[in-house]
């Protein structure tokens, strides 16, 4: 049987791939091609950003497998309202999150779906933020009110003046930011819809919401 365009979206690329329980749900809710494309691109890195933070902090306790499981489904709820790959809306955010729930996953785990665009909350953790800035910055995205969180976390956990710490981030999520034209290639390669087997039939313009 030929590959998908899901298949290709899920194995082609330099990406990491997903967790194999994240690429079974996928393919279970029959995600779009091009959501999973964009999941493996922020998965990826929020893998670079999280082992960057523990390395930049080691005494700071960060919950890996939850930043990690979060960047690799917070957008989940789009297989649902697949009109929010290519353009605006926030329905997927709770969507989201009931579909992971409603398939046994953690509240811990599940949240993220939900709080990836609302870093404004005050309940906010860092893992959340480290979520929403991968999913920010994978396609060069600066945003300095979501930033500004994280170097105040850091700087608590450090003891470090905080412009040391902006420096440092800074300097960081610039590197990621420059590899972002390739990230995006990547992610309009592939189609807002399209199942085993057929052809790559929505390629559209580079998505606001994704």
């Amino acid at each position: 049987m030929p590959a998908s365009e899901l298949d290709r979206a899920l194995a082609q690329g330099r990406e990491r791939p997903l967790p194999p329980e994240v690429e079974r749900l996928l393919r279970d809710v029959g995600a779009p091609p091009r959501l999973a494309a964009h999941l493996r691109l922020v998965h990826d890195v929020a893998c670079e950003l999280v082992d960057w933070v523990r390395q930049y902090s080691p005494d700071l306790v960060v919950d890996r497998e939850a930043v990690l499981f979060g960047a690799a489904t917070h957008d989940i709820g789009k297989a649902l309202h697949v009109a929010e790959l290519s353009g605006p809306g926030s329905a997927h955010e709770t969507a989201g999150r009931a579909l992971l729930l409603a398939r046994g996953v953690a509240p811990r785990l599940a949240r993220f779906a939900a709080t990836h665009a609302s870093w404004t909350d005050g309940a906010v953790t860092l893992e959340d933020l480290l979520v929403s800035v991968a999913d920010k910055v994978w396609k060069g995205k600066r945003v300095t009110e979501l930033e500004d969180l994280v170097v105040d976390r850091l700087a608590g956990a450090t003891g470090e003046e905080r412009w040391e710490v902006f420096l440092a981030l800074d300097g960081f999520l610039g590197g990621v930011a420059a590899d972002a034209d390739r990230r995006l290639a990547f992610h309009t390669a592939f189609p807002v819809v399209g199942g085993a087997g057929s052809p790559a039939a929505a390629r559209g313009p580079e998505p606001g919401g994704a």
